[in-house]
């Protein structure tokens, strides 16, 4: 065989080669497609006070795993402490000017007693006084006179009446009715909570990361101290759209972990991103900004996916947020679920080198 035929043949094979490998991988990546934008991500809780104040004490250390509820840093309690027995000084205060109320409602309710006895009395004897004024017993004077009297007496009573609902009104007919009762209750309860709220709390379990404050720091109300990275976490992966056309929910999938060479783990995609940031429009009153572009073939958009290990659910826990992995999906099953096995396997290997 010549020097120009040899060059020819591995032209023809190179070619073949060539075309195989394309056919290949427009298949691949529509009946086992497989990426390498994957990672572990665990939810990132930011760790910050709700009241303000110096940090007394720091009861945890940078990358110690604390659970729900753990005490992780208190701030200075002694103006809040304060606060809170104004507040139950408050309270106090209120419930004996409810006694006085009390007090008061009783006098007006005996004052109005008193003034309804004579007003009753009035009453009988200005009617006498009219049947004697038919007899000619007394004068038309005398008679006015006794009608005046009980007409000032039923004023009285009114009056008397007026001032027993006065002082209802403010004391209320209840505790719970009050105003300044539950004012004092709702200042207590506020207090109380700012009391607490010096206790910062792990809100779930997870690794303290990033801490930054040492005894005497100024914490700011609503101001990040440290992160805390939680247990639970999820595989993401970003696909492109057309390589997720047969991709469902609850469809098998694999994934190797850089951290993690030769080993392949089971897993199930739980869901797919609902949008991408470009696909969201903000209400901010500009107009559209269509994307401008002169390639002819546009960018491949890319669709997050999430997945959930099977074998091994304990093991996410156990790797960093931000952990690179390899994802491969098995929409289908039969020869292209067998040569998907194959890639992921041969990725797995290839994470020894790289």
């Amino acid at each position: 065989m010549t020097p120009d035929q040899s060059f020819a043949r591995w032209v023809h094979v190179s070619l073949v080669a060539f075309v195989v490998l394309f056919v290949y991988f427009l298949i691949a990546d529509l009946w086992m497609p497989v990426t390498p934008q994957a990672r572990v991500m665990h939810s990132v809780v930011q760790v910050a006070p709700r009241v303000g104040g110096p940090i007394a004490q720091v009861y945890v250390h940078n990358n110690q795993h604390v659970e729900t509820g753990d005490i992780l840093f208190t701030l200075d309690q002694r103006p809040y402490a304060l606060a809170l027995e104004k507040a139950e000084l408050a309270l106090e205060s209120a419930s004996v000017q409810n006694d006085q109320y009390d007090a008061a409602i009783a006098a007006a309710e005996a004052q109005l007693a008193s003034a309804q006895v004579q007003a009753d009395e009035l009453s009988r004897e200005a009617a006498r006084m009219e049947r004697l004024l038919d007899r000619g017993g007394v004068s038309r004077q005398q008679a006015d006179q006794t009608r005046s009297q009980f007409d000032a007496a039923k004023a009285e009573v009114q009056a008397a009446r007026a001032q027993v609902h006065q002082v209802e009104v403010q004391r209320g007919l209840t505790d719970g009715q009050n105003l300044r009762l539950r004012q004092a209750r709702n200042a207590l309860a506020q207090a109380q909570l700012d009391l607490n709220y010096t206790q910062i709390r792990a809100e779930e379990s997870g690794v303290i990361s990033n801490l930054q404050v040492e005894p005497g720091t100024y914490a700011k109300a609503g101001t990040s101290l440290a992160a805390l990275v939680a247990d639970e976490a999820d595989v993401i992966a970003d696909f492109r759209e057309k390589s997720l056309a047969h991709m469902q929910p609850g469809a098998r999938a694999a994934v190797v972990f850089d951290a993690l060479p030769g080993r392949v783990f089971d897993a199930r995609v739980n869901a797919v991103d609902a949008g991408t940031r470009q696909g969201q429009l903000a209400a901010d009153g500009s107009l559209a900004s269509p994307d401008a572009t002169d390639r002819w073939v546009r960018d491949a958009q890319r669709q997050r996916v999430h997945l959930q290990l099977t074998d091994a659910p304990d093991l996410l826990e156990r790797l960093p947020s931000g952990a690179r992995a390899t994802v491969q999906l098995f929409p289908v099953e039969g020869v292209a679920a067998w040569l998907g096995s194959l890639q992921i396997h041969a990725v797995s290997l290839i994470h020894y080198v790289y």
